[in-house]
């Protein structure tokens, strides 16, 4: 056990690129709680941490379905200090990038988080039997998150199974979208937030492969690449559909499109064929219903303004759930 800012950590519950998750119990409260510890020893895992970091303490409001920051710590020289947005936002953030850029001295910021003893989308849907009825709150949980993101100017830009968490502290499971590091908040233009997320245009193609939306293949896109990522994901979870990450070598859900012995993402191939008509459901056994068949493919549609925004989505998402 390791006495590190405040609590102790447990056991190591998961690894990135460039940040450690540990499972802790916080020492003033004895609180079961994660801990990620993201090391800024380069300016783009600066800029990764950061990205959480705003859009986790851009959220005034709490919503079940998001994963819940309790607090930020910047650890350097051996010396730990809590960190508020607003300073932050100025000088601490100057001081991250100069010591990054030196690389003089170790430099850590630790979130401190829930914790989700269900583990990921992945494990919880990979290790069950298929449930209709958990399928259908799940996909309920999944887009009132990201109308809740996208009403709070959040496009998550890496939404993916890895990154939906699972929290069984209620006795029912309940989602909790999570890994902000590659999030934008979007700076407001007017006081229409439904305008200002889907006309707000981003130009970095950034997240992972299999659900990526065709327009961020070309680095120009919007908030509707949320929901085009969305629609991946429930696809593969109601129909179990599956591809072995390269990498980690783990079964992952995810659809693709197979061409001769290759598998490639959706979006990649949309990009590629604009025309292709995407057979849903993929298994001709699947229980799928006619209105979410329908709602996926207007979810999945290749111009995103054929694509419903999250409010809109939010709606049809309760109706075709409600009448299967």
């Amino acid at each position: 056990m390791v006495n590190s800012n405040g609590f102790y950590l447990l056991r190591e519950v998961g690894r990135g690129s460039y940040g450690v998750v540990y499972e802790a119990i916080a020492r003033k409260t004895g609180a079961r709680v994660a801990v990620k510890r993201l090391q800024c020893d380069a300016p783009e895992n600066v800029e990764l941490a950061l990205a959480e970091f705003w859009a986790l303490t851009s959220l005034e409001n709490r919503h079940q379905n998001v994963v819940q920051l309790e607090e930020c710590v910047l650890q350097r020289k051996g010396m730990a200090q809590k960190m508020s947005h607003g300073n932050l936002r100025s000088k601490q953030y100057l001081r991250l990038v100069e010591t990054s850029l030196k690389g003089m001295h170790p430099c850590y910021l630790w979130f401190v988080m829930e914790f989700c003893e269900g583990g990921d989308l992945n494990q919880y849907i990979l290790s069950r039997r298929p449930d209709p009825h958990t399928n259908r709150s799940f996909m309920r949980q999944l887009t009132s998150a990201v109308a809740f993101l996208h009403k709070n100017n959040i496009v998550h830009r890496d939404l993916k199974p890895d990154n939906i968490l699972i929290s069984q502290k209620s006795g029912s499971p309940v989602l909790k979208v999570a890994d902000f590091g590659l999030s934008k908040v979007c700076a407001e233009s007017n006081q229409n937030n439904i305008v200002n997320i889907n006309k707000f245009w981003l130009s970095s193609a950034c997240g992972s492969d299999f659900y990526m939306a065709p327009e961020v293949w070309e680095g120009h896109y919007t908030a509707k690449a949320d929901i085009f990522a969305l629609g991946i994901i429930i696809w593969a979870m109601i129909e179990r559909i599956t591809f072995i990450d390269a990498e980690s070598k783990r079964e992952l859900l995810g659809t693709y499109i197979r061409q001769g012995t290759e598998i490639v993402p959706v979006g990649e191939a949309l990009l590629e064929n604009p025309k292709m008509v995407l057979h849903i459901p993929q298994k001709a056994r699947s229980s799928m219903s006619e209105g979410v068949k329908k709602l996926l493919q207007d979810m999945l549609a290749v111009n995103p303004q054929d694509r419903p925004d999250a409010f809109q989505l939010e709606v049809r998402m309760d109706q075709v759930t409600c009448a299967a």
